[in-house]
């Protein structure tokens, strides 16, 4: 029997919520099929977050391209003795034939924003709400503290440590690609580096140092071994002498035409810890020796320790950003915005959607930042929307981007490279307001007049569907 860390392609349609599937097979017993506009947003900005970062695109495109129901997967919908044989034909038969616009990877975005829209045959479209939202939710959530992170670091390396207690290994994976989107310089994770092609980073661990019979020995035989990764841990034992035993190898593995790369400390007082270490470090002419922290650290104590002036290079961050501790859930919505031509939206206290095909606009001034978007229908122009915005901006730009036409790509997709390149220069001109990590601004965001007009009707529409 094959193991459980597996997700075959044909069970990719199986990743949803059976009423997903009770509704798909009522529309279909009913004939309604019509065109329908699905869009994805996330309601409420999570406390202390000024901006978010769209991320998972990849994944639920790569997801659409193959989709179908398998052999296997309509028998198990048929033994749940739910289903007629008509629609399970149907399902069996189905491919995704519909478009996709979306935010590319990378993009920053805001509360109540689309991030992306499908058009499709409404049967299709609904049976992707549940893997779209799952995928986008989680690794927009990631990607966003990942962003805080880089931001709070101020030009310093990160590395992904969170595999371990993330929550799963697909989560973990998610992570590892959503951190080095967000300006991470790699990640532990070794599969995330095959797949992804993200760099490799990793040290030691303390059973390590346990398992030899002194703290030196130890030392020595991993940096020979692994010069390219001999970055020692210091904190088994005593911290100080930790470091002052890296820091003699050091000058060992010097005279013998290696380089230890740095010493980690992983407990205890980071910023008074990380001085004297680098005190220790700096009187072995070691200066070029980096310090590397970690344990249980996040962008407000990352933000802390170099408040407090620790002469930290590096840091390694795990558990908190992985499962982003602080905010670990989007409010994300998939929700009807248009059926056979016809707007639709929801009108539930707190929980309102807009109605039919969207579009965000984005001002910048002439420094390239961006001041305040629009929520328009996708049917206007950055020309027409322009005059909307206050001040008037330098440019204005179509944000949601064709990504798929007719259920297969419009054009080759960024690399992850290239999408991270894109994130990275997006939050350089960003403003500083609402990149505080601790009371960010609220960033400007709006509705135009047309959508508000429709928005009036379709409201009223809505009040006589429950009469």
């Amino acid at each position: 029997m094959p193991i459980d860390l597996r997700l075959d392609a044909e069970e990719v349609p199986l990743l949803i919520d059976l009423y997903e599937l009770t509704m798909a097979a009522s529309y279909f017993a009913l004939g309604m099929n019509g065109p329908a506009s699905f869009g994805l947003s996330v309601r409420r900005t999570p406390p202390r977050r000024g901006f978010l970062v769209a991320a998972g695109l990849e994944r639920v495109l790569e997801a659409l391209e193959q989709f179908h129901f398998g052999p296997a997967a309509i028998e198990y919908l048929d033994s749940l003795k739910l289903f007629s044989p008509e629609f399970l034909a149907f399902l069996a038969a189905i491919r995704f034939t519909g478009d996709v616009h979306a935010l590319p990877e990378g993009t920053i975005f805001f509360a109540g924003e689309p991030i992306l829209e499908v058009h499709a045959p409404l049967i299709e479209a609904q049976l992707l709400e549940t893997i779209v939202i799952n995928q986008i939710a989680m690794a927009s959530m990631t990607a966003s503290k990942a962003a805080r992170c880089v931001i709070a670091a101020r030009g310093r390396r990160l590395v992904d440590f969170g595999l371990r207690r993330s929550h799963g290994a697909d989560a973990g994976l998610i992570a590892a690609r959503s951190s080095y989107l967000a300006g991470f310089v790699g990640s532990s994770n070794v599969l995330a580096g095959r797949r992804y092609g993200i760099p490799l980073y990793g040290t030691m661990a303390h059973s390590y140092v346990m398992a030899h019979e002194s703290e030196p020995e130890a030392f020595d035989h991993f940096a020979t071994m692994f010069p390219q990764l001999s970055t020692l841990l210091a904190d088994t034992y005593d911290t100080v002498r930790g470091v002052e035993n890296a820091a003699r190898i050091a000058r060992q593995l010097k005279d013998r035409g290696f380089k230890l790369q740095a010493v980690r400390l992983d407990s205890g007082d980071l910023a008074d810890l990380s001085v004297r270490a680098r005190r220790i470090l700096d009187q072995h002419g070691l200066t070029d020796v980096a310090i590397f922290a970690s344990g249980n650290l996040d962008e407000l104590r990352i933000a802390e320790l170099l408040r407090a002036g620790a002469p930290i290079d590096a840091f390694g961050v795990g558990t908190e950003m992985a499962v982003s501790a602080d905010a670990p859930t989007l409010e994300a919505a998939y929700k009807l915005g248009e059926y056979n031509g016809a707007p639709r939206l929801k009108t539930s206290p707190g929980k309102t959607s807009l109605p039919g095909r969207q579009q965000l606009f984005r001002a910048f001034n002439p420094a390239g930042g961006c001041y305040a978007d629009l929520i328009g229908l996708a049917d206007e122009g950055t020309t027409t929307v322009a005059h909307e915005f206050k001040p008037a901006p330098h440019t204005v730009t179509a944000m949601l981007t064709p990504q798929m036409a007719a259920g297969l790509p419009v054009a080759s997709r960024p690399t992850l490279a290239e999408s991270r390149d894109r994130l990275l220069g997006a939050l350089a001109v960003l403003g500083p307001r609402y990149k505080d990590l601790e009371r960010p601004d609220i960033y400007p965001v709006r509705t135009t007049a047309a959508l508000n007009a429709l928005a009036t009707t379709a409201r009223l529409r809505a009040e006589k569907r429950q009469v």
